[in-house]
């Protein structure tokens, strides 16, 4: 098996274990409040990641990961967990998951203002193009209009962000570290929402096993995602990120009897199209730098 097929495989498996993981969060339907769900799975996220980072002898290495531009990357992802997850009680599955595929799209954006990467007028018109899939799934001045959906749409920004910071990281530190310290910052401001705000429910055990399987496919996410992207080449590989739309569809019909409507079937289209489109230009680009 090549190294390409082997990673599109690892891709395919990661968006699996983040799209379980989201669907068995949201089938706690709002029982626990945002921060005690961020501070209960992180815990449990951190439990895992800290075995593994134990085995491998990484603890020593810690403090290497204890770096400004990692902890800005970890401020990120928080953001990018506590905008998904309060949408995530008040929207279809499948509808929050179509408005994230608009995420490579909002990478390339960021890189152009961010990294002064060079953008084409195509890929510029394949981002707004990009957008308009977007607006047809949220639908803003509708009655189908969600106000949720714009919390989503900030997550994506977000996690935009976390990824424009994890392309600066330095090519030495463990990708497992700096997971590591991500999970804990998510675990840590989770508990310190809860404790400003005096949210705390007491929990059952279906609270407890739910959050701790979300977790263990949270780290499936995570792990099978880095080791695609070290072993593959990113333009065989990023494609593979839109099976996450597929297994949202049939998760959210498993879990909760939903069915996408035409608009965000059609809004779903025009953004992976576009998405795929700019990774297709930026294949002509890098050719014809050679």
């Amino acid at each position: 098996m090549s190294d390409n097929l082997k990673a599109s495989l690892f891709m395919v498996l990661s968006m699996a274990g983040f799209a379980i993981n989201d669907a068995l969060v949201k089938t706690l339907d709002g029982d626990l409040p945002t921060g005690q769900v961020m501070g209960v799975r992180g815990l449990c996220l951190s439990i895992l990641i800290g075995v593994v980072v134990w085995r491998r002898g990484l603890f020593t290495r810690f403090r290497e990961a204890i770096i400004p531009l990692v902890l800005l990357r970890g401020c990120m992802e928080l953001g990018a967990t506590l905008f998904f997850l309060s949408a995530l009680v008040h929207l279809p599955y499948a509808s929050i998951s179509a408005i994230l595929q608009s995420l490579p799209l909002a990478v390339t954006l960021g890189a152009a203002i961010v990294f002064r990467e060079a953008v084409g007028w195509r890929r510029w018109l394949a981002i707004v193009i990009g957008l308009v899939g977007v607006l047809i799934i949220i639908r803003p001045g509708t009655s189908a209009f969600e106000p949720a959906s714009v919390l989503v749409a900030i997550s994506v920004l977000f996690a935009a962000a976390r990824d424009l910071f994890t392309r600066a990281l330095p090519p030495s530190l463990p990708s497992l570290l700096v997971t590591a310290v991500t999970a804990l910052l998510v675990m840590v401001s989770g508990f310190s929402l809860v404790g400003v705000q005096g949210t705390w429910v007491p929990l059952e055990i279906i609270h407890v096993q739910t959050l701790a399987l979300a977790s263990a496919f949270l780290f499936v996410g995570y792990q099978f995602i880095i080791r695609s992207m070290r072993i593959g080449e990113v333009a065989y590989v990023v494609p593979y990120r839109y099976t996450s739309l597929l297994f949202s569809i049939v998760l959210g019909y498993i879990f909760f009897a939903e069915v996408p409507d035409k608009y965000t079937l059609l809004g779903s289209g025009i953004v992976i199209s576009m998405g795929l489109f700019t990774l297709y230009r930026e294949l002509v680009r890098a050719q014809s730098t050679r």
